[in-house]
C-alpha cells in the first residue's frame, strides 16, 4: 500500500484547510484509514480514522471542527479541517492498517504517507 498527501499548507486562525490521501497498490486489504499529527517536540497523536464500514471517530481536541471522510471509487480520504488553531499546527501523516488474520493469530501493518504540514497562524 502507498500513500500520497496533499492540500497542506498555511491558513490563519479560525481558517479552513483539506489534505488529502490517495491509497494505492493493495487498497482492497486496507481495514481503517487515519490521519495521524505531530507537532514540533510532540508525539505522533491519533487525530481522525475511518473504517472500512464507514465509521469514523475523532479525538476530542478536534470534535466538531475536523471531519474525515473518503470517496472509495478515489481511493481517496479526506481530513475537513474548519475553525483551525494555531495549535493545529502539525505535520498531518496518512496512515492505512491492514490486518491480516490467521487461524492463530492476528498482524497488523501499518503504512504511511510521507506527510503534509499544516500551519496555522495566530
Amino acid at each position: 500500500v502507498q500513500l500520497v498527501e496533499s492540500g497542506g499548507g498555511l491558513v490563519q486562525a479560525g481558517g479552513s484547510l483539506r489534505v488529502s490521501c490517495e491509497a494505492s497498490g493493495r487498497v482492497s486489504d486496507i481495514d481503517t484509514m487515519a490521519w495521524y499529527r505531530q507537532a514540533p517536540g510532540k508525539q505522533r497523536e491519533l487525530v481522525a480514522s475511518i473504517t472500512n464500514g464507514g465509521r469514523t471517530d475523532h479525538a476530542d481536541s478536534v470534535k466538531g471542527r475536523f471531519t474525515i471522510s473518503r470517496d472509495s471509487a478515489k481511493n481517496t480520504v479526506y481530513l475537513e479541517m474548519n475553525s483551525l488553531k494555531p495549535e493545529d499546527t502539525a505535520v498531518y501523516y496518512c496512515n492505512a492498517r491492514v490486518v491480516v488474520h490467521t487461524i492463530d493469530r492476528s498482524t497488523t501493518f501499518d503504512y504511511w504517507g510521507q506527510g503534509t504540514q499544516v500551519t496555522v497562524s495566530s
